[in-house]
């Protein structure tokens, strides 16, 4: 994600940076890809900080996904910062969800035709809402084409949920409070995140990654 294909993000392809920024947010948010579809741009649900160093964003209200937010206690905004980016190669600048929304919701802005933040990029439907099936498919297959760009072979099983996964494995890994991860990613209990998401993660490299 921190070069070819997905690099320089100002002149990739619109399909590639689609697949860097939902992967992106969906790994800093922890959200489930309902919240992710539910996603605004309008001046009320969208707010880049100064010079881009942060971004809240929150679900448009009358979206039938947002009301079913709301039923789950799940609706709640999700407020993240900007990482710096520098111009040393490999540099962890490059995995900023904040820089890819901004180029992500800059580029899309003369052929979007809808509110909702992703959008189709390509074909008659360009610019027109992507659904939760498109969503969950350009996750998957940003994760295989980050493993062939490197020559490796993506792992067999991967689903859109293994982002929800690996973060909030991380998370947990680095030290960050259970409740504060069940908050973020809408489980109203631990146990969701002990059953069915908690991964085993070397605690060093949680806390490397972290820096």
């Amino acid at each position: 994600m921190k070069g070819a294909p997905f690099e320089p993000i100002q002149s990739i392809d619109l399909k590639l940076l689609s697949f860097k920024t939902v992967f992106l947010l969906a790994l800093a948010s922890v959200k489930r890809i309902g919240d992710l579809q539910a996603l605004s741009v309008s001046a009320t649900c969208m707010e880049f900080g100064p010079n881009d160093s942060r971004v809240i964003l929150k679900p448009k209200e009358e979206s039938v996904e947002y009301l079913q937010l709301l039923e789950t206690r799940r609706a709640q905004v999700i407020s993240l910062s900007a990482l710096p980016v520098s111009e040393e190669e490999g540099d962890a600048g490059f995995l900023c969800p904040v820089r890819a929304l901004r180029a992500h919701v800059s580029r899309s802005f003369v052929f979007r035709q809808t509110e909702q933040l992703f959008v189709l990029f390509s074909g008659r439907s360009k610019g027109l809402a992507a659904s939760k099936q498109s969503l969950s498919r350009w996750i998957v297959d940003a994760i295989a084409l980050a493993y062939t760009s490197k020559g490796l072979q993506c792992p067999i099983g991967v689903k859109v949920h293994s982002t929800r996964g690996m973060a909030s494995s991380w998370a947990w890994s680095s030290g960050i409070a259970l409740q504060d991860i069940c908050m973020a990613a809408g489980w109203a209990s631990p146990s969701t995140f002990i059953r069915f998401y908690n991964l085993e993660v070397p605690a060093l490299q949680a806390r490397l990654l972290s820096v």
